[in-house]
């Protein structure tokens, strides 16, 4: 395998970590009739994280720490904040493992895979609609990511970069 795939995974692993901390604030504050989606995504995002350790490991890398608390892209005051960060979680989630599936090769690639099919499906529960290319996501004119609607996300900015925004100096947040 080659570096490019250790890097890729690991910013998989990264963006896992951000997913993991993403889901504790929206889980907290989702109305109780969505609570236990959002549990089984955060379970989901554990899972996913403690196989990518394996597999970075198994890359010959170190894999990227947790961070002790990440930026997030807005306030999630309450229910529909909530929703609207969990879909955001998962579009940068799919983002990461695109790069994944691209860099690796084999079991690691359909792994990829099936993860961002999964953030795909995910987002999709929670935005109540889909995107024409999960994973793929679009540039604005400046550089910022652009979210699954379409609308600049509002997210750039100089904390908490993650995945392959932080390797490509973009500045999105988790």
């Amino acid at each position: 395998m080659s570096d490019g795939t250790l890097d890729a995974a690991q910013a998989a692993l990264a963006a896992e970590h951000a997913a993991v901390y993403g889901y504790g604030v929206a889980g907290g504050r989702v109305a109780a009739g969505r609570r236990a989606e959002a549990t089984v995504a955060h379970h989901a995002h554990r899972a996913r994280r403690d196989t990518l350790v394996r597999t970075v490991r198994d890359l010959g890398g170190e894999p990227v720490a947790a961070e002790p608390a990440y930026a997030l892209p807005f306030a999630v005051p309450g229910p529909a904040a909530a929703v609207r960060l969990a879909a955001v979680l998962e579009d940068r989630v799919a983002d990461v493992y695109s790069d994944l599936v691209r860099a690796a090769e084999g079991p690691l690639r359909r792994a990829a895979a099936d993860a961002l099919r999964e953030a795909a499906v995910r987002a999709v529960r929670w935005r109540g609609s889909g995107v024409p290319f999960p994973g793929l996501a679009e540039r604005a004119a400046d550089g910022s990511l652009k979210d699954g609607a379409g609308e600049a996300d509002g997210t750039t900015g100089a904390d908490a970069k993650v995945g392959s925004d932080a390797k490509a100096g973009t500045g999105a947040t988790h």
